[in-house]
């Protein structure tokens, strides 16, 4: 969650700017610092300091000096911290062209992202982890569900909020591959401190492929997880959509391909089979004021969704 180290131009000038800036605030201090010292020095009486009253009013002259030279100094520097925060601006208010458009609507207490394509079959849905390539500007929408949200990937861009009812743009470039952390920064209830997202920088090519698996619908699952896939539908249905069967809902993140993600519940567990158990069995006592309800399902019942959801790659 660094933003003093960033990797893409969306960031790196307004990292340089931080820094330039805290420079000149510490030359600052010490230039004024240095002068108040030798102020002092120079100046200190060699006898017993005299009553107030008996100090004759007047000054020694030479002062005007020292004023003009500190409001030209003050001057130059405020003009050139300016005109470096309006360069610094233009450059990362928007690219000339981006590879691919992304809406992100911010729920509580999760990221929605959905990859918008040329036709109704390429556009998906994931959740909380959004794979972007690397060297690619990326444009991002962003939308408030239900309150107020902030996006932020610090070491990508800066903080854009989440407003229902209005689009908000921004954007974001990887110049390197990797994980990169965000979070919510602008306080949306119980659980803002549990609404993590991430992004993923892959290769071009690993993108596409990455992309053209989360295209598809729900494989079949083998036999052995078969029984699963029923009781997913109408257990977790009228919620959650996985593409290619019944289950159809809108309200919580799609399903889909749900086991390739990293963690669950926007970063509150790791992903995996007694993650996803627990999870699924009482969400509440993770994540108390989740929008999820506990479902009620059988031990043996348990264990067979968590083997279905966990061949939805």
């Amino acid at each position: 969650m660094t933003y003093l180290k960033t990797y893409g131009p969306r960031a790196d000038p307004v990292t340089g700017l931080t820094w330039g800036l805290m420079d000149l605030s510490l030359a600052v201090i010490v230039i004024v610092t240095g002068l108040v010292v030798v102020g002092v020095w120079m100046r200190r009486s060699r006898q017993p300091w005299p009553a107030l009253a008996s100090l004759p009013l007047g000054g020694s002259g030479g002062g005007t000096a020292w004023i003009t030279i500190g409001v030209a100094l003050t001057v130059l520097a405020l003009a050139g911290a300016l005109a470096w925060t309006v360069a610094v601006m233009a450059a990362v208010a928007a690219p000339a062209t981006t590879a691919l458009t992304i809406e992100v609507t911010g729920h509580q207490w999760w990221w929605e992202a959905r990859y918008l394509g040329l036709t109704p079959d390429q556009t998906f849905s994931t959740a909380n982890e959004i794979h972007i390539p690397v060297g690619r500007p990326v444009l991002l929408k962003l939308y408030g569900a239900d309150v107020i949200h902030s996006f932020w990937i610090p070491a990508l861009g800066g903080k854009t909020d989440t407003i229902p009812g209005r689009t908000n743009l921004t954007w974001l470039q990887a110049d390197r591959p990797g994980v990169y952390r965000g979070q919510c920064t602008e306080y949306c209830g119980l659980q803002h401190a549990h609404m993590a997202a991430f992004v993923t920088a892959d290769p071009p090519a690993d993108f596409e492929a990455w992309r053209a698996r989360q295209q598809q619908p729900a494989a079949p699952p083998p036999d052995t997880a078969a029984a699963g896939e029923p009781l997913v539908v109408a257990h977790c249905g009228a919620c959650h959509t996985v593409r290619g069967t019944g289950a159809g809902g809108v309200v919580g993140p799609d399903l889909t391909h749900i086991a390739g993600r990293e963690t669950l519940a926007a970063g509150t567990l790791p992903n995996t089979p007694n993650g996803l158990a627990g999870w699924i069995a009482n969400p509440q006592a993770l994540k108390p004021g989740a929008r999820m309800p506990a479902t009620d399902l059988s031990g043996p019942e348990l264990g067979q969704v968590v083997a279905y959801l966990e061949t939805l790659k």
